[in-house]
């Protein structure tokens, strides 16, 4: 084990002279010296059962220096309003060292509706920031340098439209697309999971998703191309274990369907990001992050036979859990995000949204979302915990939780295979049941009070002092409806509905859907008049 060791660390330092430390020495506060990497005395944990960082199957993390040459992706979700309102934000939050954009779209964006669509009616800019064309794309990114900063957009069903829109602004500033990096989230299976915010059936979906997959890899090679997502699935109710089951299961399904669209797992895999929830129980978070990176890479390289390493590798954004947050006692909140944010760069996240303490109630005002970036950028230089890599390895309590995650996980991934794989599973509502199940359990031992939620089932307050809330602009859905008015006048007619009929026939065919939605949006035709024809020739899909 020894000789591993040494060539492991003879290959790391040979990485560090082009990606160097952040210090020379780490020390505690005691100047006691911080090891790069810790692991057993003779008779303790086995390096063969650990692995190394940056080594398959990268239980311990996927880089082997992780936060001691950079700190992880501060990303704090955003959106609200306008496209204005919304470019403040994110100007703000850059300025008080944020480190990249994730952007909240609203409800009527998310489903492919434009603002002046009567299903949009109450819903413009409430829950994220109203996007209905270019026009608006332009705005959201004024005097954001998109060669400097990487973005992340939550958007799933109308992804490839809200990605090309991204690419033609990058272009406007003079940024070609293999220079943009960013994430879109892009994964359906979880919306008919847990979310709900689907357009179309499952197959044209999956065409949608593995179109984008083909895109990216030739025109933008940088763009993370989905983001495979548990977050919603744990919010929806799950537990740890179904959240990574299910999670997995899902990225199994892409794989799959990019594998039968013609494409080699090597061209696309390297691409695929995930997405998980950092809840309240800490060390099974830690370790579940932990497991998830084994898992995947198994799955890689001996199922799949991936031979790229970054094909094995499992690279992950985290957000603290939204349904823990309390609309009692809201400031007890900061400290909940901080135990679930500690949890998750403990467990080797890649980047990390802290939920504001406020959003239980409303989206979170500008003082609030400082303290979450706070917290982070505490985390980071102030505790120390960023100094050594996976510093929970070897604990008996860590690794046998990892283990026994893996091992359940494995349960479900495996009769979700023998339901047919993950699509099939979620037409038949398995994976929804089990989530319902779970949920409504939890819910029973809150209600009774055997689960505690400190400040709303126990310890509480008789006068709860309700704090300052954000307020969206109740005209703004009259506002877009205006701005739609005028663009729809002033583009250039003819060349939209053009475009809209190739996007008709591109539909019909077996062609990549993505150049032809690129210049749909390059002419100005909007989210709903997109997401419209398709939705005339892939239909709706009802749910069960």
């Amino acid at each position: 084990m020894q000789q591993r060791y040494e060539e492991w660390k003879r290959k790391t330092e040979a990485l560090m002279e082009k990606f160097p430390e952040r210090k020379k020495e780490f020390t505690t506060s005691s100047d006691i010296h911080i090891e790069r990497l810790y692991g057993p005395s003779e008779d303790g944990y086995e390096y063969d059962k650990l692995g190394l960082p940056g080594e398959y199957p990268f239980t311990r993390g996927i880089q082997p220096t992780m936060y001691r040459a950079r700190h992880w992706t501060m990303r704090q979700y955003a959106g609200f309003g306008s496209a204005e309102e919304t470019n403040h934000r994110f100007r703000y939050l850059l300025q008080q060292g944020q480190t990249g954009l994730s952007v909240a779209f609203d409800l009527p964006t998310q489903i492919g509706y434009d603002s002046d669509h009567a299903m949009a009616k109450g819903e413009v800019g409430k829950v994220g920031v109203a996007i209905d064309s270019l026009e608006d794309m332009e705005a959201l990114l004024k005097d954001i340098p998109l060669d400097r900063v990487s973005t992340s957009m939550t958007i799933n069903a109308p992804a490839a439209v809200l990605l090309a829109m991204y690419i033609a602004v990058a272009e406007k500033q003079g940024v070609p697309s293999e220079k943009i990096s960013g994430t879109i989230q892009n994964d359906i299976l979880k919306e008919y999971i847990a979310r709900g915010t689907y357009i179309f059936p499952p197959k044209p979906s999956m065409r949608l998703i593995t179109d984008i997959f083909a895109y990216c890899k030739d025109f933008v090679p940088k763009w993370n191309t989905i983001s495979i997502s548990g977050y919603h699935i744990r919010e929806a109710g799950s537990n740890a274990v179904q959240e990574l089951a299910f999670t997995i299961a899902n990225g199994l399904a892409y794989v799959d369907a990019a594998i039968e669209a013609g494409l080699n797992i090597d061209e696309f895999a390297p691409r695929l990001a995930f997405f998980f929830n950092a809840h309240n129980d800490f060390f099974e978070e830690a370790a579940k992050f932990r497991a998830a990176r084994r898992i995947w890479a198994r799955f890689m390289k001996e199922t799949y036979g991936a031979k790229n390493p970054k094909s094995w590798q499992l690279r992950f954004h985290t957000q603290t859990g939204g349904s823990t947050l309390t609309a009692q006692q809201p400031d007890n909140n900061i400290v909940r995000v901080t135990l679930q944010a500690l949890a998750a760069v403990l467990g080797g996240t890649q980047s990390l949204h802290t939920n504001s303490r406020d959003e239980a109630l409303a989206l979170p005002t500008e003082d609030s979302a400082r303290i979450a970036l706070r917290t982070q950028q505490i985390i980071a230089h102030e505790s120390g915990v960023a100094d050594t890599v996976d510093p929970l390895a070897g604990s008996y309590y860590v690794e046998s939780l990892t283990d026994s995650l893996e091992e359940k996980a494995l349960e479900y991934i495996q009769k979700i295979k023998e339901l047919g794989g993950a699509v099939s599973a979620v037409e038949q509502g398995y994976m929804q049941r089990e989530i319902h199940h779970t949920s409504y359990e939890t819910q029973k031992e809150i209600e009774k009070g055997s689960q505690v939620i400190v400040g709303m089932n126990s310890f509480m307050l008789e006068n709860e002092v309700q704090p300052e809330l954000l307020r969206v602009d109740p005209s703004l859905g009259e506002k877009q409806k205006t701005k739609l008015e005028a663009l729809r006048a002033g583009r250039d007619h003819d060349r939209a509905s053009a475009q809209l009929e190739k996007l008709r026939q591109t539909a019909r065919s077996e062609r990549n859907l993505m150049p032809v939605i690129l210049e749909c949006v390059k002419s100005y035709c909007t989210v709903g008049e997109i997401c419209g024809i398709l939705r005339e020739e892939f239909g709706e899909y009802r749910g069960i």
